[in-house]
């Protein structure tokens, strides 16, 4: 069964001069089983549409579906903690996240609130330290002592200990550098591909949503304005641009290729692949 989002509205502030509806009649169906992206401009409601996956947030109005719990407004639901665990939300901020005295009890506390045994909750901290690209030296360093990027790397390993069904990231390569950037993409495809999970991943990053994703959600003042494939989305640029979102780099790069008489077929979406097509048709171009 996808997530399903059926008019749901969300307000912040309800009955106060701070009223702000940050979602505004959202319908949605999101499907298990693939990598999608959610983008748009900030403010544009992509932080509490997904903190409503694990109900970190509840639903001012309409009702959702995420796995077998439905969430409805005004309704209490029973088994919220269970859903917790089972969709894991790594926030914007790995500061938000981080509370232990060290690296090893933040990362299993998941587990052993969820009724694992210390030792066992222990080992698979360390195995989703090791996910992460984390040395198993700063088992015992705080937290909050550490990098930017390695708070981050803490904060989805404390996630992939409790091995959640869906795994919802935030920005989840803010603070890394280049090839950190790179390992995380790589390590979410493999979550993906190997360990079957569904990855929601919030993105400014096009050359992410690009290669990594599947489908692809945009948000526009507070509402879903278009869920379509990652393929369809950046079928020439045109789309993007409409949006106000520069294409990935690629894309700019075929088009401009076509408009210099380069015949480049839509399915070309590396850059060995465009090395290749180009080097076929270069001498036709003089």
């Amino acid at each position: 069964m996808p997530i399903t989002f059926e008019h749901v509205e969300h307000v912040y502030g309800a009955d106060t001069p701070f009223h702000y509806a940050a979602l505004v009649d959202v319908n949605l169906n999101i499907p298990l089983g693939k990598v999608t992206a959610i983008i748009g401009q900030t403010g544009s409601g992509k932080s509490t549409l997904v903190q409503h996956l694990n109900a970190l947030l509840l639903p001012s109005q309409g009702k959702l579906t995420v796995l077998d719990k439905t969430i409805e407004a005004g309704k209490t639901t029973k088994g919220l903690k269970s859903l917790r665990g089972r969709v894991g939300l790594v926030f914007q901020f790995p500061e938000y996240q981080l509370f232990e005295e060290t690296v090893l009890k933040d990362i299993a506390f998941g587990p052993k609130n969820f009724g694992v045994k210390e030792e066992e909750a222990n080992q698979k901290a360390i195995e989703a330290m090791k996910l992460v690209g984390l040395d198993r030296e700063l088992l015992e360093r705080s937290p909050l002592e550490l990098s930017g990027g390695q708070k981050r790397r803490v904060a989805i390993a404390g996630i992939l200990a409790m091995n959640p069904e869906v795994i919802v990231l935030d920005e989840p390569t803010a603070g890394l550098d280049p090839q950190g950037t790179i390992e995380m993409m790589e390590l979410f495809r493999k979550l993906n591909k190997t360990y079957h999970k569904t990855v929601l991943i919030v993105t400014h990053d096009m050359e992410q949503v690009f290669r990594y994703c599947a489908d692809v959600i945009v948000m526009e003042k507070g509402s879903v304005r278009l869920h379509t494939s990652v393929k369809e989305f950046f079928h020439d640029g045109s789309l993007c641009r409409s949006m106000h979102i520069l294409p990935p780099a690629l894309i700019q790069f075929r088009e401009q290729l076509t408009a210099a008489g380069y015949v480049i077929d839509d399915s070309v979406v590396t850059m060995d692949e465009l090395a290749s097509v180009i080097a076929g048709q270069v001498k036709s171009h003089g």
